[in-house]
């Protein structure tokens, strides 16, 4: 096997992700995911490389909860994002050691703390030093005796598309993979994803005659748009985000049969949300709020005859047992 690439040469094309998504893809989450709908490949939330070694040690133990995964999960890749090439490096061999089996580099975010520490979408603004950064992700990715490949995740510019400009420095670099948010940092989410630029960035990978993978990301609505997108754009995969709330089968079925709501879809949905709720205080109980699990039943709780009500009271729940007693005494269950 191409160690550069590891498992991704292994997937079949088109490639289906799940997005990596602060206080959603959890552990949890991701297990609950994998056993209902396991999509090609999964990343972690992000984690801050730095503070893996520079905060106190509470903050370090925090931050490695943000990194447990089951072997279920696999592939699995670490997704870190930093403004210091030795902190990446660091983060990378880490990720060696946990056992994942890639590493990411969060080159996307556009939250403004993420910003001001110049890592996330900054990245996009100093296109040498996000070169050193994926570099540096290379070197500790190959530590111990062993080498995991590095994928990059970005979008199409900062303020405005500048594909042109960026995405060949990036590809000097020969990441794995780059996934793509066809947005710039500057619209976030306010308009509708640019397609267009997905098929140009695989024009320009092309012309390069990089070996690096292109995946596509915004507003796919389920894998059957997935599969169309790729197929019309020409990108090697496509990584699924807002579509996986209140879908654990999102990856396994057709969106037709998870919106039909009969009564045994509503019963099943349910019972695989009290599950994700023991999942999550079992695992991040004593370092994650519990009303990380509150959008989750905003999404789970939608839909048929008595949601809202149920809502209501599931968004009252302070733990597992409550919201476990609140769903046994729902009609439909």
């Amino acid at each position: 096997m191409d160690t550069e690439f590891g498992f991704w040469k292994k997937l079949n094309r088109p490639i289906f992700a799940l997005a990596p998504m602060a206080d959603v893809t959890d552990a949890a989450f991701r297990r609950i995911i994998a056993k209902y709908g396991k999509p090609d490949v999964m990343w972690t939330e992000f984690v801050s490389a730095d503070g893996l070694f520079l905060a106190d040690k509470k903050g370090k133990a925090k931050l490695k909860k943000d990194l447990l995964y089951s072997e279920g999960e696999r592939p699995i890749v670490a997704q870190f994002f930093t403004a210091h090439p030795e902190m990446m490096e660091k983060a990378a061999a880490l990720a060696v050691k946990l056992g994942f089996d890639g590493v990411d580099i969060n080159m996307g975010c556009p939250d403004r703390s993420i910003e001001k520490q110049g890592a996330g979408a900054a990245h996009m603004k100093n296109p040498e030093r996000a070169l050193e950064i994926i570099c540096a992700a290379k070197r500790g990715a190959e530590s111990a005796g062993k080498k995991i490949p590095v994928s990059v995740k970005t979008r199409i510019g900062y303020n405005k598309d500048e594909l042109e400009t960026w995405l060949p420095k990036f590809l000097s670099a020969e990441p794995a993979a780059i996934t793509i948010n066809a947005r710039t940092r500057k619209e976030m989410s306010k308009v509708p994803a640019r397609w267009d630029a997905v098929r140009r960035a695989v024009a320009i990978r092309n012309a390069m005659k990089s070996r690096t993978l292109i995946l596509g990301n915004g507003d796919v609505l389920n894998i059957a748009d997935a599969r169309k997108k790729a197929l019309e754009f020409g990108c090697d995969g496509v990584m699924l985000g807002r579509a996986i709330f209140g879908n654990p089968f999102l990856f396994q079925c057709s969106q037709e049969h998870w919106n039909r709501n009969t009564e045994g879809l509503i019963k099943k949905k349910l019972e695989i949300m009290v599950e994700h709720t023991k999942l999550f205080e079992k695992l991040l109980g004593r370092t994650k709020n519990f009303s990380v699990m509150k959008k989750h039943y905003k999404a789970y709780v939608s839909g048929f005859s008595g949601a809202r009500e149920l809502r209501e009271k599931l968004m009252a729940a302070e733990d597992a047992t409550e919201v476990s007693k609140i769903v046994g005494q729902f009609p439909s269950s």
